[in-house]
């Protein structure tokens, strides 16, 4: 019998770690290869991890709601094949001192392996990236870090030492004075007939990260309506045979983010990130498409190098991404490096919206619904009243470092793009 040690996989860019969420497996249970074996959670996406081989899963190293650092071992499946199974040469008496020696060198450098990546501080401490992490999350200066009192080995401060200072810490941290204020607002009563629902683990990190974006960006919108006549007419005339030829469904939403691609490209200084006092220029377009999960929640996947994708490639990405987001199969790569948001509020019936800021970017483009209004047609004979398609475009744009002139120049060029669509064109 051989034992196969099954590891938290690199999970993308950026994702260093995650939390155990649920076992699908128990102790004892077979397992068959690429059959899920557990759940994990990252800040990014929720996943399952599957097994690489058949076999019983034996060992498990981690509890729930433990936190797992990429290549750690997270269970022991032991295998029926024996193929890494070796020899076992004979040991001679004098050969046990060696062999102790070597022993307990390989046991230090496994505990050297599985001790997660540490930083240092000005006082020459270690600190665990969930350590660190935890205190960024609680606004505890390094000075303070380094008062706290560790249980860990050499004196480090280990998760249930954060976890003790933080609840019997006697000041309450920072925050913003208009934080302050809506946080102390009159309670909420709650009497018998209402209903206490506890928010979902991402439905909690979606709130953390709207906050910490008003709190982060100086938000200000601008907004055009756009005449999306010449498209509508378009799709209702090519989506069957696109249907038949592509084996896919041609939706709007490709149409709008291929003229938001190419928007980006005129206006490269809406396609940054800011750091710090940086200002960081993209070089690839990466889209982000906001998508409503069916349990409510919301979730960006994105699509990259979408100014390089035709009108079909971009429709398949879009229709797959979409797919995938609604079954919860989405990978951590598929809601990284986005440069730039779109959300369809018109999805759901809203004619406009203001959107907040997917960060570090710098602006984010709301599509209202298209309606049918009355509208005035300019023609070489007059002007005159006809029914039109019309929809709004809501931009919310980072003013810290795009001006108005900017976000309204780009929000102005995407409507220009749809405007000017081709009504004989063939794809």
């Amino acid at each position: 019998m051989a034992k196969f040690e099954l590891k938290l996989p690199k999970m993308g860019e950026s994702v260093a770690e995650a939390t155990v969420t649920n076992w699908l497996k128990n102790i004892g249970d077979t397992i068959e290869a690429d059959e899920p074996v557990l759940e994990i959670a990252t800040d990014k996406v929720d996943s399952e991890v599957p097994s690489e081989v058949d076999g019983v899963l034996v060992e498990i190293l981690f509890n729930t709601d433990d936190v797992v650092q990429v290549g750690q071992t997270m269970a022991i499946i032991e295998t029926s094949s024996d193929a890494t199974d070796i020899d076992t040469p004979e040991i001679t008496p004098q050969d046990t001192e060696s062999i102790e020696q070597v022993t307990a060198t390989v046991t230090a450098a496994k505990q050297t392996v599985a001790t997660p990546v540490v930083v240092s501080s000005t006082q020459g401490r270690f600190y665990s990236p969930l350590v660190k992490k935890m205190a960024q999350k609680e606004n505890i200066l390094q000075a303070e870090l380094d008062a706290i009192p560790g249980t860990g080995k050499d004196g480090r401060v280990s998760k249930n030492d954060m976890l003790d200072y933080i609840k019997n810490r006697g000041i309450t941290p920072e925050v913003p004075k208009s934080v302050t204020a809506s946080t102390n607002a009159a309670p909420v009563s709650v009497n018998g007939a209402d209903e206490i629902i506890e928010m979902t683990r991402m439905g909690k990190l979606i709130a953390h990260h709207m906050v910490a974006s008003v709190q982060t960006s100086a938000h200000v919108q601008s907004f055009i309506e756009a005449d999306v006549t010449n498209i509508w007419n378009w799709r209702k005339k090519v989506k069957a045979s696109f249907m038949n030829r592509e084996g896919e469904n041609l939706t709007f939403t490709p149409i709008f983010m291929e003229a938001v691609a190419k928007a980006l490209k005129d206006f490269p200084m809406m396609n940054i990130a800011l750091d710090g006092d940086n200002i960081i220029k993209r070089k690839n377009i990466n889209l982000g498409m906001a998508a409503a999960l069916p349990g409510g929640n919301l979730i960006v996947p994105v699509i990259k190098n979408a100014d390089q994708l035709n009108l079909v490639g971009m429709t398949k990405a879009v229709n797959d991404l979409a797919a995938r987001a609604r079954d919860n199969k989405l990978k951590p790569d598929d809601i990284q490096g986005g440069t730039y948001t779109v959300t369809n509020v018109g999805t759901f019936g809203s004619i406009m919206g203001t959107p907040i800021i997917n960060q570090p970017q710098v602006g984010i483009l709301a599509l209202g619904a298209i309606r049918k209004v009355p509208a005035v047609i300019e023609t070489p004979d007059g002007d005159f009243i006809g029914i039109r398609y019309k929809m709004f475009l809501s931009h919310s744009y980072d003013h810290r470092v795009v001006n108005g002139a900017l976000g309204g120049q780009f929000v102005k060029a995407v409507a220009d793009y749809l405007e000017a669509w081709d009504v004989n064109k063939e794809i």
